[in-house]
């Protein structure tokens, strides 16, 4: 049986993974900070809270076949009005806290005989956004860590990273909350929708399934077409 730990499943796309991994004959380990869940067989929900100095994860099994860090944030604002200390916040939370992960599981993952890290990025770092500077250098890190960690825990242990577009998820609840801005949104994708929380579960759990055991420090952009094709 196959051990999964998703970081900030109990929602969004992290909720999805979750519920896909769950399907397969698959122990799935799953965090939450703010919406709590209660355990049902195969999945373990626990509380985590990734900015915490101090994390106990020494429940979890000796190997550990996956993991992926799910937590994000969008903050929207003008360059000239986002302050030091937010880009300092949002990069602790999507960058720092994937690090700490990492590093705290990485005995863990050297005990799988073909493990795989998810991390996730955003189509902003590669076609710029009005509004998206916080997110894109926090990603665009993401990026970056992705293949480096990629060459370095090679041929042990995959590292890919996913880069949506803009997902009907909770997180992107204020940019989505009317029909109108449903409709806007989706036609400026090539593939005029939205994406779901479960496409891009669907690419997370190919990362992490033997299909994908010749795949590592790819950046797989998810994201209806938006960052390739131009219409």
């Amino acid at each position: 049986m196959k051990n999964y730990l998703i970081i900030g499943g109990s929602s969004g796309i992290g909720a999805a993974i979750t519920s896909e991994l769950s399907s397969t004959n698959a122990a799935v380990f799953s965090s939450f900070k703010k919406n709590s869940k209660e355990s049902i067989h195969p999945i373990q929900y626990f509380y985590l809270d990734v900015l915490d100095s101090k994390q106990d994860l020494s429940f979890l099994p000796d190997q550990i076949d996956g993991l992926v860090y799910c937590p994000g944030s969008i903050l929207l604002k003008p360059f000239a009005r986002i302050s030091a200390d937010e880009f300092l916040q949002d990069y602790q939370l999507q960058v720092i806290g994937a690090v700490k992960i990492i590093q705290q599981l990485l005995p863990n993952l050297k005990k799988s005989p073909a493990a795989s890290i998810v991390l996730f990025s955003t189509v902003a770092v590669q076609t710029g956004f009005n509004f998206h500077s916080v997110v894109a250098a926090s990603k665009g890190a993401i990026e970056g860590l992705t293949k480096s960690l990629a060459a370095e825990l090679a041929p042990k242990i995959r590292v890919n990273c996913i880069a949506p577009s803009i997902t009907n998820t909770p997180l992107a609840a204020s940019l989505l909350n009317t029909d109108e801005k449903i409709a806007s949104n989706a036609q400026r994708h090539p593939l005029k929708r939205i994406g779901t929380a479960e496409d891009i579960a669907a690419m997370a759990c190919f990362l992490l399934s033997e299909q994908s055991a010749w795949i590592t420090g790819q950046i797989l952009r998810v994201d209806g077409g938006m960052s390739s094709i131009k219409l």
